[in-house]
């Protein structure tokens, strides 16, 4: 029999004819690849708006309020030979830890995102204080196990690489003549993430066009520039693909990221990836991907760089060896196990 995996998160999930939904791929992916492990229970907050990609497990939970959410965490607590995952550290998930605490189960919180750099995107430097006292508390009741070790700030924990590639995404990329800058975000679409703040460096920067594949339904975004073109949330495998194959660059904007999945499949489908350089952690040894600075003359220079020297780059681009999807999971599982 398997062992029952809890898994807890503050994500967003939809749910219609008995279907649930999200949009952060990580919240489908890696709770189905651990069910091939363990019997996987998975809780999140309902959503009123439709999600994009569907969550293929039979054991999932919604709820509207923090109060039943709760409940069902204490009554997952009497339940015999169960391990409890915390995805990333909120107030929300701070008190379902505390709530594990006190009936007497240690919780595995997750860290997928440098949460200080976040909090910091979002509400300045008092952002930072309010996650140094969210991280602190969860240190002190939780496991670690995390994407990055800096992420750990120093505290015990286990390191995992996630990934969502596989076969499909090693496959022969189309060939792309270079002819003008056609850059491709895909992503949130979050202060955090940048994207405004990219959106303001190339405004009327007629050699430049960026397409954004990651708007949620039913939602407007204060972007309105005739070199951007804003696409929903694209969950079909070959779709994305193409879009990755159809542009030249790929660009991440993000103020902070602990280990992006998609800089993994832009270097897969051997794509040059442009990073500012308050995330420059995320190159390590991978070929093809550039740091600028956050303005304009820096950020022209690198594209510059990239169109001259493009068939070069994505040759050395070759030598790349990246994670795949299942030895992340086959890591992740082995994370959870050693708790």
């Amino acid at each position: 029999m398997k062992k029952k995996l809890f898994i807890f998160s503050n994500e967003s999930i939809f749910s219609q004819d008995e279907k649930f939904f999200c949009d952060n791929i990580d919240i489908k992916s890696s709770p189905e690849g651990l069910n091939k492990k363990f019997e996987v229970h998975l809780l999140g907050r309902k959503s009123y708006k439709k999600r994009a990609h569907e969550i293929k497990l039979k054991k999932i939970k919604i709820f509207s309020n923090i109060f039943s959410y709760l409940y069902e965490v204490i009554k997952s607590t009497k339940i015999e030979n169960t391990k409890y995952l915390v995805i990333s550290i909120t107030p929300y998930t701070l008190l379902i830890c505390i709530f594990l605490k006190l009936f007497g189960k240690t919780p595995i919180v997750y860290l997928r995102s440098d949460g200080y750099g976040e909090y910091k995107a979002i509400f300045g430097t008092f952002g930072k204080i309010i996650y140094y006292f969210l991280f602190t508390f969860t240190s002190l009741i939780s496991n670690f196990i995390s994407c990055r070790n800096y992420i750990l700030r120093k505290k015990k924990g286990k390191v995992v690489s996630p990934s969502q590639l596989d076969s499909v995404w090693f496959r022969k990329p189309k060939s792309q003549e270079f002819k003008k800058f056609n850059l491709l975000y895909v992503g949130r679409i979050r202060v955090e993430k940048g994207i405004f703040s990219l959106a303001s460096l190339i405004k009327n920067k007629r050699d430049i066009s960026l397409t954004i594949v990651g708007a949620e339904k039913n939602t407007s975004y204060k972007i309105n520039q005739s070199n951007i073109n804003i696409h929903l949330t694209q969950s079909n495998k070959a779709r994305l693909i193409k879009y990755y194959d159809d542009h030249d660059i790929f660009i991440l904007p993000s103020f902070t990221e602990g280990h992006p999945m998609v800089l993994l499949e832009a270097l897969a489908r051997r794509r040059p990836v442009i990073v500012f350089n308050e995330i420059e952690h995320v190159v390590g040894k991978k070929k093809g991907i550039f740091v600028t600075k956050r303005n304009y003359l820096n950020f022209f220079g690198t594209l510059n760089y990239i169109k001259k020297n493009y068939k070069k780059i994505q040759k050395e681009m070759m030598k790349n060896k990246l994670p795949t999807n299942k030895e992340f999971i086959e890591e992740f599982v082995k994370a959870i196990d050693e708790y």
